[in-house]
C-alpha cells in the first residue's frame, strides 16, 4: 500500500486556472522573463515535473510519494514555512515596546510609471518612507530620537488591479544616543500624519525628478509621452498640488501583537486559493473586501484576464521585498539595538527554531510528526527513492 500525492491540486486554485488556461492566455500575451519564471513554477508545483522522493517506513513497509515544491515567492503553497521561520526571527529582533502600522501609498497617476521601472519607482518608495519616519523621528520638534523601521512591499489591491504601497512598522518611540536613553512616544502617533504625507511626497518627486534627469527611466507603450522633459515635469507639478495618502492604524500595544499582525504581511502574495469560490467555464470568481465600505464582495473576470492580474504582482529578479531601517538595520541590530534592550534592561529573544532541521520546525508548528509512519504509527519514514524532474509543463 502507498499514499501518491499526484498532480495537481485544487482546480479553483491559482495552480489549477493556471493549468487549465495557460495556453489560452500565453496566446493572447506576451510576458517578461520573471513572469515567465514565475508562471511555469506556480503550474508545476508539487507534481511529478518538479521530482521528489518515496519515503518507505522502516518497520510495516509502508510508502509514500512526495513532489518537490517551486520555492517560488509568489506560489500560492510555498509561503508557509518561509512566513513562519520569518515571524520567529522578527520576534527576536524587535523591543518590548508598542508599535505604530503606517501605510505609504503613491499617486494612481504614478502606476503606468511604475509598471514599467518597477526597480527604480519601487526602490524610491522604499527610500522616500523610510527617510521620511527617520528623518521626523528624529526632529526635536516630535521624538528627538533614532527609531527603527520594517518594510514591506505590496503591489496589489483586493481586485488584483496594480496597486503598489508600503506597509511599515515603527516602535512607539526611539534611542537618543546623546542620553543613552530610551525615549517613550506619548502621542497616538509620534509625528502628524499631514507631517508625514507632505514630506514623503516631496521625497518621492525628488527622487523621481532625479532619476529623470539621469536617464534611469524607461518609457514605453501608454507612457512614451513622458520621455517629454516638459511633459513629465508637468506630471511632477500635478503630483505636487495632490494630497498623498499615508495611513496609520491604531497602536499596537505590545511586539507580539504587531508580530503577529505583520505576519499576515510579510510573505503575502497577490491572491490566496482561499479566496478563489469557483472556476466556471472561462470565469473566475474569487472575494474581495471593499474598504469603502468594510464590506465582504465577489468579483468575476475571464480566467485570461485573472493570470494577466496575477503576474502584475510578480516582482523583479532579485529584488527585496522586505528591507529594515535605522534600529532594525543590520549595522545596527549589534549596537545600537542591543544599547536599546540593555536600558530597557530586557535580553534578546532566542528561536524557538535555532538548529532544527524543517521537520522538527513543521512538528513544533503544527504538532505533526511528519516521519512517523501514518500507518502503523509506530515506524520510520526514510527516504528510499528520489526522483528527478519528469519535464516541467509548457
Amino acid at each position: 500500500m502507498a499514499d501518491t500525492y499526484p498532480n495537481p491540486s485544487n482546480p479553483c486554485g491559482v495552480q489549477g486556472i493556471f493549468r487549465q488556461f495557460g495556453p489560452q492566455f500565453r496566446q493572447q500575451y506576451n510576458i517578461s522573463p520573471a513572469q515567465q519564471k514565475t508562471f511555469h513554477a506556480v503550474k508545476n508545483c508539487r507534481t511529478i515535473s518538479m521530482g521528489g522522493h518515496a519515503d518507505q517506513c522502516d518497520q510495516c513497509g509502508h510508502m509514500r510519494y512526495f513532489y518537490n515544491s517551486c520555492r517560488n515567492r509568489h506560489c500560492p503553497q510555498c509561503q508557509g514555512l518561509k512566513q513562519t521561520k520569518w515571524v520567529d526571527k522578527l520576534a527576536c529582533d524587535l523591543l518590548p515596546v508598542a508599535y505604530f502600522h503606517i501605510v505609504f501609498t503613491i499617486p494612481s497617476e504614478i502606476n503606468p510609471l511604475a509598471l514599467v521601472n518597477q526597480d527604480i519607482v519601487y526602490d524610491i518608495l522604499f527610500k522616500a518612507a523610510s527617510e521620511t519616519l527617520l528623518t521626523l523621528a528624529k526632529d526635536p520638534k516630535y521624538l528627538n530620537s533614532a527609531t527603527g523601521i520594517v518594510a514591506i512591499l505590496h503591489t496589489w489591491g483586493q481586485n488584483l488591479m496594480f496597486h503598489p504601497h508600503l506597509h511599515t512598522m515603527v516602535p512607539a518611540g526611539g534611542w537618543n544616543e546623546g542620553e543613552q536613553k530610551w525615549h517613550d512616544s506619548r502621542r497616538k502617533f509620534f509625528i502628524p500624519v499631514r507631517v508625514v504625507s507632505a514630506l514623503f511626497r516631496g521625497k518621492f518627486l525628488s527622487f523621481l525628478k532625479n532619476a529623470f534627469n539621469e536617464q534611469q527611466l524607461t518609457f514605453a507603450g501608454s507612457i512614451t509621452q513622458l520621455k517629454s522633459k516638459k511633459t513629465f515635469n508637468s506630471l511632477l507639478t500635478t503630483l505636487y498640488r495632490m494630497d498623498w495618502a499615508v495611513y496609520t492604524k491604531k497602536p499596537f500595544k505590545n511586539s507580539s501583537q504587531i508580530i503577529n499582525y505583520l505576519g499576515r504581511y510579510s510573505h503575502r502574495i497577490a491572491i490566496s486559493n482561499s479566496r478563489i469560490r469557483e472556476v466556471e467555464g472561462d470565469l473566475v470568481t474569487f472575494s474581495m473586501k471593499d474598504y469603502r465600505d468594510g464590506k465582504k464582495k465577489m468579483i468575476r473576470m475571464k480566467a485570461t484576464e485573472f493570470i494577466r492580474r496575477f503576474l502584475l504582482h510578480v516582482l523583479p529578479k532579485g529584488f527585496c521585498k522586505i528591507r529594515y531601517y535605522g534600529l532594525f538595520a543590520t549595522r545596527n541590530r549589534n549596537t545600537l539595538l542591543e544599547r536599546c534592550r540593555k536600558a530597557m534592561g530586557k535580553a534578546k529573544a532566542i528561536s524557538k527554531f535555532s538548529g532544527l532541521t524543517w521537520q522538527q520546525v513543521l512538528q513544533l508548528v503544527t504538532g505533526k510528526d511528519v516521519d512517523l509512519c501514518p500507518v502503523c504509527q509506530t515506524g520510520r519514514m526514510t527516504v528510499t527513492i528520489t526522483f528527478k524532474p519528469a519535464g516541467a509543463l509548457a
